[in-house]
């Protein structure tokens, strides 16, 4: 036989097993716009029925591809995803630091995109399987990201996507992974509806089909309650968002500016408290650097914030930077601040999650190289090793810093550990809107994640309370000083997701290990069925 007549024998077993890929031609650009199509779903643009859309665009353009064809076309789709949603980090470091980590992200789809051409075979073989395994791979992919490397960078996660979306309940149920297996299922759903050249005499329904399984997937998503229950006790909060002198890398050059903004916010809410035109809050929380100056050892400092809490007479959450606790180290913390004894040491939470070549610089003479402004970092902050869990009397909070809510564990260790209300303080002064809204979705998620209610307090914006169902209250604007407060519920209570901790995202990320493994045993098979047909 020759070589021609084997080709042409080896032929129909191709076919047989789902035909062949999307011509190149037609996988680059459908590749590219499944990046774009993910962007606007996330915030500032929020277009979140755009995520599966995407999905759905990976999964036909790497199906039957070979593995550096899927890699790449993964690749290009995370390139279009990342390099415009991380944008705000070039905005006072330079493009290359920005580039760099686009370019990492990236990475990890053009690891997805290898993943879902390596089980084509699986998918071809069982059709009904494609949905499903488009939804573990995401999850497997978004549990090596967020861990890797030095800890991880889980910004662009699919289940951060849908704020605003009736998917957002699923965390109710099984935290971030579930909504993004969620919204991977529902691109997979896409697909196989529209996948051209099913067989069969029901392949004209397969679009129907999809479209309705998708809408059963919102559908029991909006059925999911949220919450843990009422039990009827509540705390009032105060916000102070005080503002900085001008945004940028620089805004620390002003710490005794945007400390007195914060002080001096405190004190005008607390004139309209013994006026009778507002309500004395029971807790205050300050942002995330709202004193640069260590208050600790700055006895001025520490007088200011002392005046803030004796004028609103409630302590003060405040986000402080600490120096030691050796020499030439610092921590970022949140300390609990009380009216008439001044700081509580025992309610201290130093943040546990430090933010590499932000916060402490890896490697810091190869990083040198890449970026002068490495050395704006001089002191390396330590990591804390307790949850952030600060009893402030009125309420346990669960206090996480800045990125720290992008991470499951860290907001999971404070409601295991008895929190009540959900705490971010952070600091945008560095960043833009785009980055502030995109991190308020990740606290809507959590307030449904844990069914508690949640705040974040930001330096410059924005800031904004968050109930239990994801709803956002007194958002303020970006770059601007401003002060709400709200009436915000207590529970003591646990939803399925708090139970079962990170058991979904195992469970998930094991079977796509298991179908990564089936289709060896598909392609080895296949393997056998050409060489005994040639």
């Amino acid at each position: 036989m020759t070589t021609l007549d084997r080709d042409e024998t080896r032929t129909p077993v191709v076919v047989r097993r789902g035909g062949a890929a999307l011509p190149l031609r037609v996988a680059v650009p459908v590749a590219v716009a499944a990046g774009v199509a993910l962007l606007l779903a996330f915030p500032p643009y929020g277009w979140w029925p755009l995520a599966p859309v995407g999905v759905a665009g990976l999964a036909a353009a790497a199906h039957r591809r070979r593995l550096r064809a899927g890699a790449g076309l993964g690749f290009l789709t995370g390139v279009a995803l990342f390099a415009p949603l991380l944008e705000w980090t070039n905005l006072h470091t330079g493009y290359l630091p920005w580039v760099l980590l686009s370019l990492l992200q990236a990475g990890y789809l053009a690891l997805l995109g290898a993943a879902t051409a390596w089980v084509s075979p699986l998918v071809d073989r069982w059709r009904w399987t494609w949905p499903p395994v488009t939804g573990v791979l995401w999850v497997g992919q978004e549990a090596l990201r967020d861990r890797t490397p030095f800890g991880g960078f889980p910004w662009g996660r699919l289940a951060f996507s849908q704020d605003t979306s009736p998917l957002l309940r699923w965390a109710w149920l099984g935290g971030a992974p579930l909504v993004t297996f969620a919204v991977a299922v529902a691109g997979g759903l896409l697909v196989v509806g529209l996948w051209r050249r099913w067989p069969g005499p029901d392949g004209a329904w397969r679009p129907v089909a999809g479209v309705a399984a998708g809408l059963l997937l919102l559908v029991g998503a909006a059925a999911l309650p949220t919450g843990t229950g009422d039990d009827g006790r509540s705390v009032r909060v105060a916000i102070v968002q005080g503002n900085v002198p001008r945004l940028g890398l620089d805004f620390n050059a002003q710490r005794q500016a945007v400390l007195n903004n914060h002080v001096d916010a405190t004190l005008k809410l607390a004139a309209q408290v013994d006026a009778g035109t507002a309500q004395r809050p029971d807790l205050v929380v300050w942002p995330e650097n709202s004193s640069d100056i260590d208050p600790l050892r700055n006895t001025a400092a520490g007088e200011r914030i002392s005046q803030a809490a004796d004028a609103i007479g409630a302590p003060i959450l405040v986000g402080a930077v600490l120096v030691g606790p050796d020499e030439g180290q610092v921590r970022n913390a949140g300390i609990l601040w009380r009216p008439g004894t001044g700081p509580d040491l025992e309610q201290l939470y130093t943040k546990r999650h430090p933010v590499p070549f932000a916060e402490y610089v890896p490697m810091r003479a190869l990083a040198r190289k890449i970026s002068a402004q490495v050395d704006r970092v001089r002191a390396d902050f330590v990591p804390g090793v307790a949850p952030g869990v600060v009893d402030a009397g009125a309420a346990v909070l669960g206090d996480v810093i800045c990125f720290e809510v992008a991470y499951d564990g860290l907001v999971r260790d404070t409601v295991d550990g008895g929190a009540q209300l959900l705490v971010v303080q952070t600091n945008n002064a560095t960043f833009d809107v785009a980055e502030a809204r995109q991190q308020l979705a990740m606290v809507r998620l959590r307030a449904v994640e844990h069914g508690r209610a949640a705040l974040m307090a930001s330096t410059v914006g924005v800031s904004g309370f968050v109930a239990p169902d994801g709803r956002v209250s007194d958002a303020t604007g970006f770059n601007t000083r401003a002060v709400v407060v709200r009436q915000l519920p207590l529970t003591d209570g646990r939803t399925p997701a708090t139970r079962a901790g990170r058991w979904p995202e195992v469970a998930l990320a094991g079977l796509a290990v298991l179908a990564l493994a089936g289709a060896v045993v598909l392609r080895r098979s296949r393997r056998r069925e050409v060489t005994a047909v040639g």
